[in-house]
């Protein structure tokens, strides 16, 4: 198969693209930067920013497959101060590679979306419900980011249904592991709190945004990739979540990263700080239904992972 990973340079699609060459693929590789911790595998790498609806027509030309991964994002301290130029970017990416895809006669197309597309009003009590898949409508999503993911898997299902275009639609909840972005101001949670804790002496504080109640399930990279196969060659062409069911709060997300770190630290709580919704999890059923599998890794083994190899990255910078 001839592939196209769109947003070969980030973590989850660098990972995807050394998983499809070591099942054989052709692959290529496109985004605006290579990837930043490692070069890629991709027989073909390609600089381009998929904003241009020319960029997009290169990429999808002579591909069966297209993984639509590309997109201006981050942990939620970003994407809560950049609703319009993320919403901005994300819409052009996503409707010029469709339109690309339907031109190149590409055989199938994935579109990677987010739990953020989920109504507010579902995600704001202690009390967490694992979300549905056919929750997202009536819509109330998270502003921008959950908008322009509601509104792209929207524009992926007519691209369906009156194009003939093969899709998938895979709802992501919270990837983490290693290879990811862990500072600068992009990093999500469990990158972040890894990055905290390596840096702080045993005895001493982080800070956590929020009283660390929130909760969330985090699906390791490993999982991540797995369900992605799994689910483009599944023939399920509706939004599918992604993610895993174990259910915990950022205070034990913290606690599980101080087990890897064998450090014992205080918290020091900022209810300033963006704290995105009050509870999320991921309602599995439809997964297991079509693929007969769901993510594996616990929390306790993928952040032993991600938070030695982060650990280990911050000493190269001492050297």
């Amino acid at each position: 198969m001839n592939t196209v990973v769109a947003g070969a340079g980030g973590f989850i699609g660098h990972h995807l693209v050394k998983r499809l060459k070591a099942e054989g693929h052709w692959v290529r590789g496109v985004d605006i930067k290579h990837p930043e911790f490692e070069d890629s595998v991709a027989d073909e790498f390609v600089i381009a920013d998929l904003r241009d609806f020319e960029s997009c027509l290169r990429s999808a030309d002579g591909m069966d497959d297209v993984y639509q991964l590309a997109a201006d994002m981050g942990g939620i301290g970003y994407i809560t101060a950049n609703h319009a130029f993320l919403t901005r970017n994300n819409t052009l990416i996503n409707s010029h590679m469709l339109e690309a895809a339907r031109v190149s006669r590409v055989k199938r197309y994935l579109y990677t979306s987010s739990a953020c597309v989920y109504p507010s009003f579902l995600q704001a009590a202690e009390d967490v419900t694992p979300l549905r898949e056919d929750e997202a409508i009536p819509a109330d999503p998270e502003k921008g980011y959950g908008w322009e993911k509601l509104f792209a898997e929207q524009l992926t299902t007519y691209y369906h249904e009156e194009c003939g275009l093969d899709v998938r639609i895979v709802r992501f909840h919270n990837i983490y592991g290693p290879l990811g972005v862990y500072d600068g101001g992009k990093e999500k949670a469990p990158a972040a709190i890894c990055r905290k804790v390596a840096l702080a002496e045993d005895g001493t504080g982080i800070e956590v945004w929020g009283d660390g109640e929130q909760t969330r399930s985090f699906c390791y990279i490993d999982d991540c990739i797995e369900g992605l196969r799994r689910i483009m060659e599944s023939g399920y062409t509706k939004p599918v979540n992604l993610g895993t069911e174990e259910l915990i709060t950022v205070n034990q997300l913290v606690d599980a990263v101080c087990a890897a770190a064998g450090k014992r630290l205080l918290r020091n709580y900022d209810l300033s700080k963006p704290q995105g919704v009050r509870g999320r999890n991921s309602d599995n059923t439809v997964l297991n239904k079509i693929i007969g599998w769901q993510p594996e890794t616990t929390i306790r083994e993928g952040i032993w992972h991600t938070y030695r190899w982060i650990a280990e990255e911050l000493d190269k910078r001492k050297c």
